[in-house]
């Protein structure tokens, strides 16, 4: 986790080391691949309207090997759980993505 999270690095590195532990567990190799794991950070980003993590996580994705179908189901998702602002949110981050 780097660049806006740094400031939380400066004010309490303990913080930030627990924080990077965290998304090492969250997002390592296991039952499901990683593909899959980022796709599922994506819908969670979109459902609470964070633009920025979408667009981090869709380029993750898309480094990960997914597909921008498998993107675009992931959405749907986000948006039959938790309506149209998710799908607002997604158009914002992927217009220069995708």
């Amino acid at each position: 986790m780097s660049g806006i999270l740094d400031i939380m690095n400066k004010l309490d590195p303990e913080l930030f080391e627990h924080l990077e532990k965290t998304r090492d567990l969250a997002f390592s190799e296991g039952v499901i691949p990683l593909k899959f794991k980022i796709l599922i950070a994506l819908a969670l980003d979109a459902s609470h309207g964070a633009t920025e993590g979408v667009k981090t996580l869709a380029e993750l994705a898309l480094q990960a090997g997914a597909t921008k179908e498998e993107i675009a189901e992931t959405l749907r998702v986000a948006l039959y759980v938790s309506g149209a602002g998710s799908i607002y949110t997604a158009a914002k981050a992927l217009k220069d993505i995708i």
